[in-house]
């Protein structure tokens, strides 16, 4: 077993070693390289969004598994969990307007969860959640998302609304992550179940992103603009998997 991990552990410490530029574009070229084998190996795209969903609900299992048993919220970031029901909110009214499936089902599945997270860590669990360290203003993911929104979005045979409000969804969901990685950086301590919810997360972005980048491919006829937001999206979020990947091994100070 030790001969197998060796190279594994070598390319892992060689990635982190890299500067930031050389690391994101490695994360471009494996992101594109993984999506050109879900291109060729899954043929309903639709399979992508499931299973996004289900490894999404295997991290909020860790997540509630973290909060009931221990009964602490410490190292988890509460404006996470809220910029997650919103876009949640945003893609279930979507989901309902424009294309009533087992999607919808998932989002609602996913989004009373998140809202009972959200419940813990404010009334049940606040006296060990970090107010301090989780100081990432919604603001500066919000307003980006939403001013993109307005910029570019799907041109489907919808209302307007209904697209950018698509599109939100979309763009808040490949960055609702960044105030749970900022506590991770403020604390400089990863918890277990935090770990394994946080890599859940970085998965289940990247099998939405692809899900989202394979349909525009397929479904809809692009005037050379939504391509290049596709790439932009899949650069986003593979990206922030290694940020997230990178986080995940970091020890406790002594």
């Amino acid at each position: 077993m030790k001969g197998t991990k060796r190279p594994i552990q070598a390319v892992s410490t060689w990635v982190r070693r890299q500067p930031p530029k050389v690391k994101a574009f490695l994360a471009v070229i494996a992101g594109m390289a993984a999506l050109a084998f879900l291109r060729v190996v899954v043929h309903d795209h639709d399979s992508l969004f499931v299973a996004a969903e289900a490894v999404h609900a295997a991290g909020i299992s860790a997540l509630i598994y973290k909060l009931t048993k221990e009964k602490s919220c410490a190292g988890l970031s509460l404006k996470s969990q809220e910029l997650t029901a919103m876009f949640l909110a945003a893609r279930l009214y979507c989901s309902f307007v424009m294309e009533y499936d087992i999607h919808t089902l998932l989002d609602l599945a996913t989004l009373a969860t998140t809202i009972w997270v959200i419940y813990m860590m404010r009334f049940k669990l606040n006296s060990s959640y970090m107010d301090d360290k989780d100081n990432f203003a919604h603001y500066y993911v919000v307003i980006p998302c939403a001013l993109l929104s307005l910029a570019i979005h799907p041109s489907t045979q919808h209302h307007i609304f209904n697209r950018i409000c698509w599109a939100f969804c979309v763009y808040l969901e490949a960055v609702s992550v960044l105030p749970q990685l900022h506590v991770m950086q403020n604390t400089k301590i990863v918890e277990p179940f935090t770990a394994h919810y946080v890599f859940a997360l970085g998965v289940a972005r990247f099998l939405s992103c692809a899900h989202w980048v394979l349909q525009t491919f397929v479904t809809i006829m692009s005037k050379g603009g939504l391509p290049a937001l596709a790439l932009f999206l899949l650069k986003a979020v593979v990206v922030r998997m290694f940020s997230e990947d990178s986080l995940c091994f970091v020890s406790p100070q002594e």
